[in-house]
């Protein structure tokens, strides 16, 4: 396999070498962060098509595809409805805002009454993802160099965090580039056809498995649903894509390239699915679904090919670990540790100590990233309880604020609290991977939001006008003092 490794260790080596770039390049907060809000369609549809296609769209879509068949596709079939959703009816708007995170604009809408406990659920939120992503070196580095289980945490890891530290959003829009390319070649021109042409074609893959991997609907009408509630809406409101609208040259960009990349992303669910289904007639007795990606890999895939591929399931993680990192550090810094120290909206320093401190969160984000990984064995546990938190904490306030106009602050902190409580509450009771934490979760959020904001005064005129002047594009953060208004909001 020395090819195949030469491959990989090219590969990671450019990575580093992207961080390096993209030290030269982010020299303000805006640089850092959100890539000076710069990037046009071309690049934008890639990054944010990178970002949401991640190990679990990867190596866990053929796992389904394997268990399921090509019903297996829905899982990321739903992100990518979830993407195409955002793009078409929200991403323009969130563009003009012009924050950078996703507490921000609930400080905006609501006049800065909701960021602290939204930022606490949506910093978890990331956090976790951020963890899953790093927990899925080890099945990978394992595949490739047969590595203890925490060294190939700590080799995947250290590689993202340092290329994340050295250039922010620079650094990970490039390196995102680079393994959605890889990725396309390796998962969709390559690995799909290879798999189908030796699992016999078609017609001998219907031959070969029964009926029902062949029906759109057989993994189940629940799960289809549990999928849609859970990733489709998690695309709307995830800090971590919202941080990819944020770095869109215009709000035209963010709405059709976002479109591109969501429909690149249902073409990459049913490949998923396919090449699953095609493991299945190849390898009918696999001790786990989700060895399916590396068993056709190693076996089946010629030399150097093998490598290509791999790095694409590499790819995959590191693009959405990386971006789940830098919106974990953003949240960090910019909602809670700015709020606590009394800083929101002052600017901090100048661009130097703004770049300096985002790295640092960075670099302490990512250690503490590292250190949990390792401790932690439940993948799916984790990632539950992040989507679950998300969705059932923050999806009402944060449409709500874009929907409804008679939302109030009262509303959305009843919401972000009620919601979040019952969630948890309910996982307690029903167990992590129930389905009714995150249905009653959220109907619990939705009755708190509209009774409450029903039952408050109106949100303030003034708060009300600079929110619709900024969704329109009409005012950007430098033409008022601050984000929010200066003058403090007691109507709700």
């Amino acid at each position: 396999m020395a090819v195949d490794y030469t491959v990989i260790v090219l590969y990671l080596a450019g990575m580093l070498a992207m961080g390096w770039w993209g030290m030269r390049r982010a020299k303000s907060k805006s640089e850092f962060l959100v890539a000076g809000r710069r990037l046009g369609p071309w690049m934008y549809s890639g990054t944010m098509a990178a970002i949401v296609l991640g190990g679990a769209s990867t190596i866990g879509g053929v796992g389904l595809g394997y268990k399921y068949g090509l019903s297996g596709a829905w899982m990321v079939f739903a992100i990518g409805l979830g993407l195409l959703a955002l793009s078409v009816f929200f991403s323009a708007r969130i563009a003009r805002l012009k924050v950078y995170t996703v507490s921000e604009m609930l400080d905006l809408r609501y006049g800065g009454r909701a960021g602290m406990i939204s930022g606490i659920v949506m910093w978890a939120y990331t956090l976790m993802l951020a963890v899953t992503s790093t927990i899925a070196y080890a099945t990978i580095f394992d595949v490739l160099f047969d590595l203890p289980r925490w060294v190939a945490i700590v080799l995947g890891g250290a590689i993202v965090v340092a290329y994340s530290t050295l250039g922010g959003m620079w650094s990970i829009t490039i390196t995102d580039m680079v393994q959605f390319v890889v990725k396309t070649i390796g998962v969709l021109l390559l690995l799909l056809p290879i798999a189908v042409v030796k699992a016999g074609g078609f017609a001998e893959m219907k031959a070969a498995l029964p009926t029902a991997y062949f029906e759109p609907f057989g993994i189940g009408g629940e799960t289809i649903f549990t999928y849609v509630l859970i990733y489709t809406f998690g695309m709307l409101i995830g800090q971590d894509i919202w941080q990819r609208v944020f770095t869109a040259r215009t709000d035209k960009v963010a709405k059709w390239g976002g479109t591109v990349a969501g429909t690149y992303c249902l073409a990459y669910a049913l490949a998923g699915a396919v090449i699953g289904t095609a493991a299945k007639v190849m390898y009918p007795n696999l001790p786990s679904a989700d060895d399916a990606f590396a068993t056709i890999v190693t076996d089946e895939l010629p030399m150097g090919v093998r490598g290509l591929v791999l790095a694409a399931a590499l790819a995959a993680v590191m693009s959405t670990s990386s971006g789940a990192l830098i919106a974990c550090a953003t949240v960090a810094n910019n909602d809670i540790w700015s709020r606590l120290r009394g800083t929101t909206g002052t600017g901090g320093g100048d661009d130097h100590d703004e770049v300096r401190g985002n790295r640092l969160f960075i670099l302490i984000m990512g250690v503490a990233v590292i250190g949990i990984a390792i401790a932690l064995n439940d993948v799916v546990q984790a990632l539950t309880v992040a989507y679950n938190l998300l969705v059932g904490g923050l999806l009402v306030p944060i449409l709500g604020g874009l929907l409804w106009r008679r939302g109030t602050a009262q509303g959305a902190l009843a919401a972000v609290t009620v919601g979040g409580l019952s969630v948890i509450g309910l996982m307690w009771t029903f167990g992590i991977l129930a389905n009714e934490p995150v249905y009653c979760g959220l109907l619990a959020s939705l009755v708190a939001y509209v009774i409450v904001s029903l039952a408050t005064p109106r949100t303030d005129a003034a708060v009300l006008a600079h929110w619709r002047a900024r969704l329109a594009g009409r005012e950007t953060p430098d033409d008022s003092p601050a984000e929010a208004p200066a003058t403090p909001v007691t109507t709700g």
